[in-house]
């Protein structure tokens, strides 16, 4: 069974839309900016990454009683969800009351939930003891599934609907999940996205843990420095990210516009053992995952042209760049070429899987790459592959991509895309040189 992306949306920091996200790569631009919040609060890191929220276009594609009960992270999960699925070519209504699909199922996740109005509502409410202020929306904004339910309530599946939340992951791993639903034939499309909250109330803890960038205070554009010698930290961001997963089958018969092929994936975990511990992941583990999606999508290595990897900024490029490298047994300039869609947007934590999913389809479906910035003095233990790197934006189709996402707990996801057979006769277009 081949599965197809037929729909796609997003709202990034700098990009409240899908041809805003595109042209931002293409760019080449930063959304990071100065953190109001951040500097209130006293945080040693003081740039975020703040997408817009439309609220002209929320309350569009919402009714008022349903609007009134969502939170931000639910209204960013509705904005990129509703995009997605008008992108696709599906009729959309607010409110509207036909029965639930059942050939449609739905995986959403978050890292985070509503932990902005746990923090901000409920526990002040709680601890003064004012609990009979609490309205009747609080469950439903901070529970860890209420993100997947509002998406639920908008597109009516009748399919199975699945919160996920795995860390930093959790974005690809609905695509895991997402995979392995249409392929035991439950539904014939799946809606897949991931949401996360700009919010202190987050990026403290963080913080605390001295793992974000604390060096740029006053030129947030350059805060972001994956594979660079000078990364010291992640720049934390929100913001969300949705696809529209599909059978072959079922988009040949509507007629779909095809972005991409789903061609493979897979997830595990280096559980905590053989160097893996909460906060880094086991070589092993990377290894192990990234060599499980290539015999899940039967390629050789050989045919990944282009990595989209996790890189964070955070220093641990080098363990990341030598396991994939050992998993598809190339080095040097025989590396794929590589770039961080978190050097411009900051890390969206739950959220990343899925946004840079749509940056990985985005170059795949236009024929480009973009550039991967703040990084002109590679880090040293990775200079090796300093030609791989992309730094301008390039004009390129690769045969196939991997999308690599790792989380807290030692948890690990890859992807596997490809250009649909189609396409590249259809644009008129040509891959350019390896």
């Amino acid at each position: 069974m081949r599965i197809v992306i037929t729909g796609m949306g997003v709202v990034a920091p700098g990009a409240p839309n899908l041809a805003a996200f595109e042209s931002l790569l293409r760019e080449g631009r930063s959304g990071v900016t100065h953190s109001p919040e951040a500097a209130e609060c006293g945080m040693a890191c003081q740039v975020g990454g703040t997408p817009y929220v439309d609220e002209t276009l929320l309350a569009a594609i919402t009714l008022p009683p349903r609007r009134r009960a969502m939170n931000v992270v639910m209204n960013l999960a509705a904005l990129a969800a509703i995009e997605c699925w008008r992108d696709a070519g599906l009729p959309y209504s607010p409110g509207d009351e036909a029965q639930a699909d059942p050939k449609l199922a739905l995986v959403f996740g978050s890292g985070g939930g509503g932990i902005e109005t746990s923090c901000a509502t409920v526990g002040p409410l709680v601890q003064s003891k004012q609990v009979r202020k609490l309205g009747a929306r609080s469950v439903e904004q901070t529970m860890q599934s209420g993100v997947a339910a509002c998406v639920s309530g908008l597109l009516g599946p009748g399919g199975p609907v699945i919160s996920m939340s795995a860390a930093c992951t959790t974005g690809a791993s609905c695509m895991v999940q997402a995979q392995r639903m249409l392929r035991l034939g439950e539904c014939e499309r799946v809606l897949v996205g991931a949401a996360e909250s700009p919010t202190v109330y987050t990026w403290a803890s963080f913080d605390a843990m001295h793992v974000l960038v604390r060096d740029s205070n006053g030129s947030p554009e350059t805060a972001s420095r994956p594979l660079s010698a000078r990364a010291n930290g992640f720049v934390p961001s929100g913001g969300a990210g949705a696809l529209l997963l599909e059978t072959e089958e079922s988009a040949t018969r509507r007629g779909a516009r095809i972005y991409a092929e789903l061609v493979g994936c897979f997830e595990n975990s280096g559980g905590q053992r053989s160097g893996g511990t909460m906060s880094r992941q086991s070589p092993v583990g990377v290894e192990r995952c990234v060599r499980g999606a290539l015999a899940n999508a039967r390629i050789e290595p050989d045919e990944i042209d282009y990595i989209n990897g996790h890189l964070t900024s955070t220093g641990g490029e080098p363990a990341e760049v030598a396991s994939i490298s050992s998993a598809l047994g190339r080095k040097g300039d025989c590396f794929p070429w590589i770039n961080s869609t978190k050097s411009l947007i900051g890390h969206t934590l739950g959220a990343a899987g899925a946004i840079e999913s749509v940056a990985t389809i985005l170059q795949l479906y236009h024929g480009f790459l973009h550039p991967s910035i703040n990084c002109e003095d590679i880090h040293p233990e990775i200079a090796s592959i300093d030609s791989r790197v992309v730094r301008t934006c390039l004009n390129f189709r690769p045969r196939a991509a991997l999308k690599t996402s790792f989380g807290f707990g030692d948890v690990n996801a890859a992807l596997i895309f490809r250009p649909w057979h189609g396409h590249h006769q259809l644009q008129g277009e040509s891959n350019g040189p390896n």
